[in-house]
Formats: C-alpha cells, sequence, structure tokens
C-alpha cells in the first residue's frame, strides 16, 4: 500500500503539568535547555494536501500561534483527559477563516466528555462565535482524513481505553501502560513510533523508561520517539545519551519527515 508523504511536527511533549511545572526548582524545570520546556503533548500530521492535529491541550492556543499554522482540516482525539482535550474552544479561530465547521474524531467516551465540557457548541441554539463543529464517532476501523490514512490502535491507560494512531509508516501513542497483543500487530511494520515515557519509576498508568524501551525494541520499531515527558524523567540531553540507538526523547518543535 502506498502512503503520502508526512510531515509530523511535536507541539508538545511534557505531560499534563507540563515543564517547567508551576512551584518547581528542579533541575529540569529550572534547564536552560530549551528541549527541557516541554507543553503539553500534541502532534501535527500533515501531508502535501491534508493537515491534522492530534489532541487539543490546554497550550492550543500558543502552539498554533508559535508554529503559525493557519490551517486544520481535522482534530483527532486519543481520550477525554482534560491535558488532550481543554484547549478545543480555541478553534474558533480555523472557523472564522474557514467559514466551516472543524472536523473532529473521537470515541465515545471522548465524546461524551466533550458534549459536557463543551455543551455551548452541541446547543440547539447556539451564541454567535462558539466553536463549529462535526463530531465523526470513532472506533478502532480505518478512516481517512483528506489523502492521510488513520488506523486506531486501542491501547490501556490503567483501565481506560486510549487510542493510538498509525498514519502509514508513523505510529504514535500517548497516556498507556499497556498494549494487548492485537494492537501490538497493528503497530508492527511501522519505521517510526512515538510513545509516552512519563519517568524512569514505574506509575500506574503511564510507561516508565525502561518499559518504553522494552516494548520498542519487542516491536522491533527502528526509530522512536518518547512523549509526554515529566520533569521527574531528567534532563533532556542526559536521558538521550542514556538510549539505545534509534531511540530518542521528542521535545516541542521536533519535526520529522516521513
Amino acid at each position: 500500500m502506498s502512503y503520502p508523504n508526512l510531515h509530523i511536527r511535536f507541539l508538545g511533549t511534557g505531560t499534563s503539568s507540563g515543564i517547567p511545572m508551576i512551584g518547581c526548582d528542579c533541575e529540569v524545570c529550572t534547564s536552560n535547555d530549551p528541549r527541557d520546556n516541554r507543553l503539553r503533548s500534541s502532534i501535527m500530521v500533515s501531508s502535501a494536501k491534508t493537515s491534522l492535529v492530534v489532541d487539543t491541550t490546554p497550550d492550543f492556543r500558543y502552539q498554533m500561534l508559535r508554529t503559525n499554522t493557519k490551517h486544520v482540516d481535522a482534530i483527532v482525539f486519543t481520550h477525554p483527559h482534560k491535558d488532550h482535550i481543554a484547549g478545543l474552544d480555541d478553534i474558533r479561530a480555523f472557523n472564522f477563516f474557514s467559514r466551516k465547521p472543524m472536523e473532529l474524531f473521537a470515541n465515545s467516551l471522548t465524546e461524551e466528555a466533550l458534549r459536557r465540557d463543551f455543551y455551548y457548541a452541541f446547543a440547539e441554539r447556539k451564541y454567535p462565535g462558539v466553536p463549529e463543529i462535526n463530531l465523526n464517532l470513532i472506533a478502532t476501523d480505518p478512516f481517512v482524513v483528506g489523502d492521510i490514512p488513520v488506523e486506531p490502535i486501542e491501547v490501556w491507560h490503567m483501565k481506560m481505553p486510549v487510542l493510538g494512531f498509525r498514519f502509514g509508516k508513523f505510529t504514535y501513542i500517548t497516556d498507556a501502560n499497556r498494549l494487548d497483543d492485537e494492537a501490538k500487530e497493528k503497530v508492527r511494520g511501522s519505521e517510526v513510533m512515538v510513545l509516552n515515557a512519563l519517568r524512569k519509576e514505574k506509575h500506574i498508568s503511564h510507561f516508565s523508561l525502561n518499559e518504553a524501551v522494552s516494548l520498542v525494541q519487542e516491536l522491533g520499531v527502528p526509530r522512536a520517539y518518547f512523549t509526554h515527558i515529566s520533569h521527574q524523567l531528567g534532563l533532556h540531553e542526559e536521558i538521550c545519551n542514556e538510549l539505545p540507538e534509534g531511540i530518542e526523547l521528542a521535545y516541542d518543535g521536533l519535526s520529522l519527515n516521513i
């Protein structure tokens, strides 16, 4: 199967509190290395014809401004936690310039949260200027956004099902601590994958650094980047020097061509 050439841009690579974390004076939060400054986790996936964003974090507005993004065709959601949906209101700017609703793709759990938190966007009688959206309900069946193929991959965030996504040769998984065999098979064959690696210590609902490394090696993916990183993991440069060949920490602004 042929896939369009894709450009991946990391809009944010931090965990729910971001880095620096409010009130923290640790060496990571006070680092002068810009790679240690992390907004909440999100990516933009673009082809020559189409662009989509995975998750609208609380930093969504700033992420769009600092990347000078003028157009987005769709938002694809991984799950309903606040650090992944809170910025949805700011799609209003795209509505204004495109003069059409934003296409949203979400599973039923995320749909429930969106309808609750952004009830005014779903109202029968809307106040002028509220977000205009077209919500597409997804599960695990593949779909297409413009010319970008999207294959959902159900993973586990403790007991919550979360959607990772495979875009051709590239796989993106955040907020997970377990993949079933079926999910692993969907990832195999990827040329590049992104996986969450919260910290070195074990966590109840996220992969630790060693767990993430082990999964990448088990799946045989040649290039991997870790995201959803907390200040507890350590300094970007030091951790990258500890990682096996082919595995790196992602950072805000990192771009990949696949």
